[in-house]
């Protein structure tokens, strides 16, 4: 063999290690866009109690700034919704206002306390009894013979006034939530359809309807009957008291004007439970992966958010309780 049959061959060789080399080792803009192994990546969807959606929207915002990689897909619809799509695999996580039944649990069901609200009697600032109203309160045995039993019928018997025959226009959650469930245990009933009175589907809609009927009643959650930025009552509404220690007046730690007072009464107890309740995050077993990573970010730095968006954050207590959930 010659020199030159020689230096080809080496040639050809020394190409085919080159083009080995560089087929192995990504370029440098692959590189720069490739993931880190330890970052998260996916799609957490989750749906359900129209009380804990604006939360949401606020820690899905806030997880993505940290993890830009996770996409969310965020529905509201009501507890029974997000249980439904939960339990059916339709979505990861469902967004469950209230206590967690046992036969939720024996299918699947696995749940962690991530906040604290309340559920709140509404009724329009158009009201003709609306300043009787505010200064008296209404018991809670009232509100009983209203909402479950019927007894009482009219504006003139809740403000002690029988002469007055204002018929009361009773309205409710059509769609299967957890404020009515709340609202129900509070009233004296045990489940939603204890509640009578005209279905609404969605709360949004219970509200805009309540607050259009100067003769009307009903019940939301707190985010939707405050404007928690702006921090007062939604336009039109009226929070009536709750008479707690029955005295027959309202006193001012029972009148809730604004956003802060509310959450204060909530916070410190003050504000009765039932109607104030746990918001819960679901997932169909003990979560994993991403979902994991999510709601463990919500027990822990994910409270950070709660304050001002007008919820109350799980004490150090329930924080641990949670957290054991998730371990």
């Amino acid at each position: 063999m010659n020199i030159i049959t020689r230096l080809a061959g080496l040639l050809v060789m020394s190409a085919l290690v080159l083009s080995a080399c560089g087929s192995a080792a990504p370029s440098t803009s692959d590189a720069n866009t490739a993931a880190s192994p330890d970052e998260l990546t996916g799609t957490v969807a989750i749906s359900g109690a129209f009380a804990l959606y604006p939360m949401m929207t606020v820690w899905t915002e806030e997880f993505s700034k940290l993890h830009p990689n996770v996409q969310f897909d965020v529905q509201g619809g009501g507890a029974g919704k997000g249980m439904t799509d939960m339990l059916s695999g339709s979505v990861d996580i469902g967004m469950i206002s209230r206590e967690i039944k046992p036969e939720e649990t024996a299918k699947g069901a696995y749940w962690v306390a991530v906040t604290k609200d309340a559920v709140f009697p509404l009724i329009s600032a158009k009201n003709p009894y609306a300043s009787e109203i505010l200064a008296k309160g209404m018991s809670k045995a009232t509100f009983a013979k209203i909402f479950v039993t019927g007894e009482i019928k009219t504006w003139g018997e809740v403000i002690g006034k029988p002469e007055i025959t204002d018929e009361i226009h009773v309205y409710t959650r059509s769609d299967a939530g957890g404020a009515g469930e709340m609202w129900a245990k509070f009233a004296g009933g045990k489940v939603q359809d204890d509640i009578k009175g005209i279905g609404v589907n969605g709360e949004p809609a219970l509200v805009d309807t309540v607050t259009k009927d100067a003769l009307g009643i009903g019940y939301s959650n707190l985010n939707s009957v405050f404007d928690v930025r702006g921090g007062t009552l939604v336009p039109n509404a009226i929070v009536p008291p709750i008479d707690v220690n029955d005295n027959g007046q309202a006193d001012a730690n029972e009148l809730y004007k604004t956003a802060a007072d509310a959450i204060k009464a909530v916070a410190d107890g003050v504000y009765p439970s039932p109607p104030a309740r746990f918001e819960n995050l679901a997932t169909n077993g003990k979560p994993t992966g991403v979902t994991l990573a999510f709601i463990t970010w919500i027990v822990t730095d994910g409270q950070q958010f709660l304050s001002q968006a007008g919820y109350v954050p799980l004490t150090p207590e329930q924080q641990t309780e949670s957290l054991g959930k998730l371990k």
